[in-house]
């Protein structure tokens, strides 16, 4: 009862609540927001080969061990033509005059950086700091300044810092979303007071989560999508969570409670099942701890912190709201919303409980249908080739590809330790002679003479699925080979490669994260609703709807079905990252789900109604909430395709993909098709479970009037 007497003192001291989370949440942002951590977008680490080439790089050359800037070139009439080249040094000199810039190779003083035909040139200006730390502002002034899409010479920039600067910031989408909300709640409730509620509710939730992350960010860096992440989640869940809440307010309230009375009821009854369902998220998102990644460590620590402080917030700071609105919760209301419609929802369960075995079929075959796509997923991290046409960055990755072929945009950095020139003399020798390889670069040595540096072009670009294999190739045979008696050391490293290794420690370290976070959720719904037969079939279903929305985004993103409607500029294989953060958020948020449905069916269960009514009851009291939660969800997530991060756009689609099939097809057929099939074995127990179990009713048990009335209702 210690969430009843929480929820007690938070309505009755509700003026000392609010005013504490005004001034906390003021606090809280104003020092976050002030001294924020800076992002680190660097996925590489670990005992990688691209980790290990990079250590060598800092240690040995660290004049490059910064990011560049590529100054593209091309004229139809030769870049030798002393107009163009006037031009071209000019466009050079402002590159060297640009704050970071360490150093300028220009096309006319270095081989190998004009075309065959003549008509393309490239100049390259390493930065002394990574992307990240160049200032953006620097970045734009020097687009503005050598930036030429006209006449017989094209000009531009690529490089990450560019591709940086050419993407903007935040955009239209969160606030899109929250108008959604509006809208949806509007619909749900009928009252603008009710709907009220939840926005404000949220909104505390993601203003003090954010500021915390930023904080944190010292301790664990994350990459520069993490807020935008974590604003979606805690968006979502926020809303969501105090929709529950006052649901069961107003129900309670309907019923005859009384304002204090009704709240007490809601928070440790939906709020209780608030609390599982949050805490499901965070210990799904904590599974990114497995895949032994730094960044993504972070973003899993930023996006727990979001829905903790909506969970916190839906469980404090709403009862006191409650407290304010008093009797006047549906006041201010609109007419023609808000009106109940649970006959529907259950005639649906009716209908679905009479054909089990087809309903469960036809949702089956949906599924695996829409997850058939997934298996031919291709993972990597976007570059200049997937931003849109328009900008800058892509345009001279185009210019690269035509004038010296696709693999200009992913060189392999090969390092090599020990030994001398000479011994990297030959491996270069060995990659130039492996098929596959375009142009190997001479050795360049490093300044104390004990390390070396080989750079080979692919003849397939960074997203080409035959790029890989020739980085293992190198890896596992040539450079083995070449290095063999020598005692040299040689890892291939780049940017190319870093992102490989990325994509190869994603598929390994995959099912064991899938592993350990169904395993602690099923855990956890054992012991909520005292059912390892609900539980299995809860994990066995959000695994479907997961896999659908994989495949779903595979479709569209890879394969480019209305992906360019959506909003992808080209066709590109799926961000790499993408999935791996999809499936603990996913399986989470479905467990939300599972968890005020099977609750509500278990409540209704134990006050004496039999599994086939408790199912049917259970679904008509909550497929309305649960199909507004899920539409504010789906509404949020998609927003973000009006933004112009592709890996944060696939992160939207996916995520609002895999919502909606889940309160659709999951929900509304194969929860009721599979407990109408299972029966009175929905609530086996194994009897050592009983007895180490605490004996207690599912989150919502009510009074021996209440269980009469059910049961008339039910008969």
């Amino acid at each position: 009862m210690r969430l009843a007497r929480l929820a007690r003192f938070c309505y009755r001291r509700r003026r000392l609540t609010l005013a504490s989370w005004i001034v906390g949440t003021i606090a809280v942002m104003t020092i976050g927001f002030g001294f924020a951590a800076e992002p680190l977008n660097d996925f590489s680490g670990g005992d990688s080969g691209s980790a290990k080439a990079s250590e060598l790089l800092e240690e040995h050359f660290p004049q490059r061990s910064g990011d560049s800037i590529t100054l593209a070139v091309h004229a139809d009439g030769g870049v030798q033509d002393p107009k163009v080249k006037a031009k071209v040094e000019q466009a050079i000199d402002r590159l060297a005059k640009t704050p970071h810039v360490a150093s300028v190779s220009s096309p006319y003083e270095t081989p190998g950086q004009i075309s065959a035909d003549g008509k393309t040139a490239f100049a390259t200006g390493g930065l002394d700091v990574s992307s990240d730390d160049m200032p953006k502002t620097d970045v734009t002034a020097l687009l503005d300044d050598v930036r030429t899409d006209s006449g017989p010479v094209r000009i531009h920039l690529g490089g990450s810092a560019v591709d940086a600067a050419e993407t903007p910031g935040g955009g239209p989408s969160e606030g899109i979303g929250l108008l959604a909300a509006v809208v949806i709640l509007l619909v749900a409730f009928g009252s603008v007071l009710a709907m009220g509620l939840p926005i404000v509710t949220a909104l505390f939730g993601i203003g003090t989560g954010l500021a915390l992350i930023m904080l944190l960010g010292h301790l664990l860096p994350a990459p520069s999508f993490s807020p935008i992440i974590a604003a979606l989640i805690g968006l979502g869940v926020g809303i969501d969570y105090a929709l529950f809440i006052v649901t069961r307010h107003r129900e309670e309230m309907h019923a005859g409670a009384g304002p204090e009375e009704a709240a007490v009821t809601a928070v440790t009854t939906a709020g209780r099942a608030v609390l599982f369902a949050g805490t499901t998220v965070v210990i799904a998102l904590m599974g990114l701890f497995i895949m032994q990644q730094k960044l993504l460590n972070g973003v899993a620590v930023a996006a727990g912190v979001a829905v903790l402080m909506t969970m916190l917030a839906a469980v404090t700071l709403l009862p006191a709201l409650l407290g304010f609105a008093g009797h006047a919760i549906d006041r201010l209301r609109v007419p023609g919303l808000g009106r109940a419609r649970r006959p529907l929802a259950e005639r649906w369960a009716r209908v679905v409980q009479a054909h089990p075995v087809v309903a469960g079929l036809c949702a089956a075959a949906v599924l695996l249908v829409l997850a058939v796509p997934a298996l031919s997923m291709r993972l990597s991290l976007p570059d200049s080739s997937t931003q849109p046409h328009d900008h800058s960055g892509y345009r001279a990755s185009r210019i690269m590809a035509e004038g010296f072929g696709p693999g200009t945009a992913a060189p392999l950095v090969i390092v090599t330790e020990g030994g001398g020139l000479a011994e990297a003399g030959r491996i270069a020798d060995a990659v130039r002679a492996t098929p596959g390889v375009a142009a190997v670069q001479p050795p360049r040595p490093s300044r104390d003479g004990k390390a070396a540096i080989v750079m080979a072009f692919p003849k397939t670009g960074p997203h080409d699925e035959r790029t890989p294999g020739l980085v293992h190739t190198l890896r596992d045979d040539v450079i083995p080979g070449a290095v063999a008696g020598t005692g040299a050391r040689a890892y291939v490293g780049g940017p190319n490669a870093a992102s490989i290794d990325f994509a190869d420690s994603v598929s390994t370290r995959l099912p064991l994260l899938i592993a350990v976070v169904v395993g602690l959720s099923l855990l956890l719904l054992v012991g909520l609703v005292r059912s390892v037969t609900v539980a299995v079939q809860a994990a066995l279903m959000n695994l479907l709807s997961i896999a659908a929305a994989y495949g779903v985004l595979t479709a569209v993103v890879q394969w480019g079905w209305a992906g360019r409607a959506l909003g992808f500029p080209a066709d590109m294989p799926v961000t790499t990252w993408v999935p791996l953060m999809m499936f603990p958020i996913l399986f989470g948020l479905s467990m939300d789900y599972e968890v005020f449905l099977v609750s509500r069916i278990r409540e209704t269960y134990e006050e004496g109604v039999a599994t086939r009514e408790a199912v049917a009851l259970g679904l008509s009291r909550t497929a309305r909430v649960i199909s507004a939660a899920a539409a504010i969800m789906v509404m949020v997530f998609l927003s973000v395709l009006l933004g112009a991060d592709v890996a944060v756009k696939q992160m939207g689609l996916g995520l609002g993909v895999a919502i909606l099939i889940d309160a659709t097809v999951v929900r509304l057929v194969l929860v009721p098709a599979l407990m109408e099939l299972f029966g009175e074995a929905n609530w086996w127990l194994p009897g050592p479970l009983r007895r180490i179990l605490p004996s207690r009713p599912a989150p919502g048990a009510r009074d021996g009037a209440d269980r009469a009335s059910l049961r008339a209702s039910a008969g």
